[in-house]
């Protein structure tokens, strides 16, 4: 079920991290349905980065501040009047939240707090989407996936920070947006792949990195399990979930899972040597035996209920998803146009979904 880009032409979008790998991907995609969208986050996380590669600021509106500040998410609020709000800004990363737990509390909560705290008060919202995260539950190291009325819980203080924004999520549909008439819902997603993204301490971005300098890939946890999915899965849910919102509203104002087909759920080394066949070569890995922080061994989302309320399923397999990236990247490192590399997946993508949305795996 592809995004529906009539419904989406005109739209007054405020899209916060949209700098980001997921927010610049989203941000092309909303550009190319016509949207009025604008962004408020931090500058480019890495160098490179996905937004200054693909140019996706020359088609929106770039206002570079910290959701931190309840101020510069109100001004950006009132500058920018938007219909929809799809809140993505975040600190993402499970190791460096070990680092700096303050600021990881600091955006992942009081972050999400300004933001919505900022949509109560402009006037014009009529739906928000709140990005958090597949870790945001208490993990138990089940073998099946977990439901969208699972406890939110996290061992380590990024997973509990997006347990938290969670709460934060209830706690304002409760308290103040039932009564406005403003739709929310919380979207989950699992470990999101894709090109582009060039994060420090993330699987694929490591692999990557190793494969173009010729060394192996130095693997922490091989046996460790994930929901892994391409970056336009996941977004192609919020999109259609947000449309939703605006249009049924307190119906769909609730959590949502967004997950790969649960045999897609792959572990570490599985990923690492599908990877390493594709990319050919002298592309190998070898296990890191260190001493690391806390992670989980075993994470899946249970995405019934996505499936069958909004006709929503993958599309794209894992297998497939690997080949995507590594055709961007090999195309990234020949000098390819970027932005339009992103665009044509994206069509691909859309097509695909426009002509198998009744079939789900």
């Amino acid at each position: 079920m592809p995004a529906n880009a009539e419904f989406w032409r005109g739209k007054a979008v405020l899209l916060t991290g949209h700098t980001g790998f997921k927010g610049s991907w989203l941000s092309l995609w909303l550009q190319t349905m016509g949207a009025q969208v604008q962004g408020l986050a931090l500058t480019p996380p890495t160098a490179p980065n996905l937004f200054t590669e693909a140019r996706v600021g020359d088609g929106m509106a770039s206002h570079i501040g910290d959701i931190r500040d309840y101020g510069t998410v109100r001004k950006a609020m009132n500058l920018v009047k938007p219909e929809i709000v799809i809140h993505m800004a975040a600190q993402p990363l499970v190791r460096l939240s070990y680092d700096d737990p303050v600021e990881t509390y600091a955006t992942n909560v009081m972050g999400t707090v300004h933001v919505l705290e900022a949509a109560r008060h402009a006037g014009t919202v009529r739906a928000i989407v709140n990005v958090t995260t597949d870790k945001c539950y208490e993990n138990r190291e089940w073998a099946w996936g977990y439901r969208e009325d699972e406890p939110m819980g996290g061992h380590d203080p990024y997973s509990n920070s997006k347990g938290c924004s969670e709460l934060v999520t209830s706690a304002y549909r409760r308290s103040f947006f039932k009564q406005q008439d403003i739709a929310i819902a919380s979207a989950r997603a699992g470990n999101v792949i894709g090109g582009g993204d060039w994060a420090l301490d993330r699987l694929i971005p490591d692999i990557l990195r190793a494969f173009e300098q010729h060394q192996a890939v130095v693997i922490r946890n091989p046996y460790a399990t994930r929901p892994w999915q391409h970056v336009l899965e996941p977004l192609s849910g919020y999109l259609k979930l947000a449309e939703k919102l605006y249009g049924e509203g307190q119906s769909w104002a609730e959590g949502w899972n967004f997950g790969p087909s649960e045999d897609d759920a792959r572990p570490v080394q599985w990923i690492v040597e599908r990877m390493a066949a594709k990319w050919g070569g002298d592309a190998t890995w070898h296990l890191d035996e260190g001493l690391h922080p806390h992670e989980a061994n075993y994470l899946k989302l249970d995405i019934s209920k996505i499936k069958s309320r909004l006709g929503w399923h993958p599309q794209w397999r894992l297998d497939q998803a690997l080949e995507h990236i590594i055709t961007w990247h090999q195309a990234w490192l020949a000098k390819d146009d970027v932005k339009a590399l992103c665009l044509d997946q994206i069509r691909q993508y859309s097509a695909e979904a426009s002509s198998t949305n009744t079939t789900p795996f």
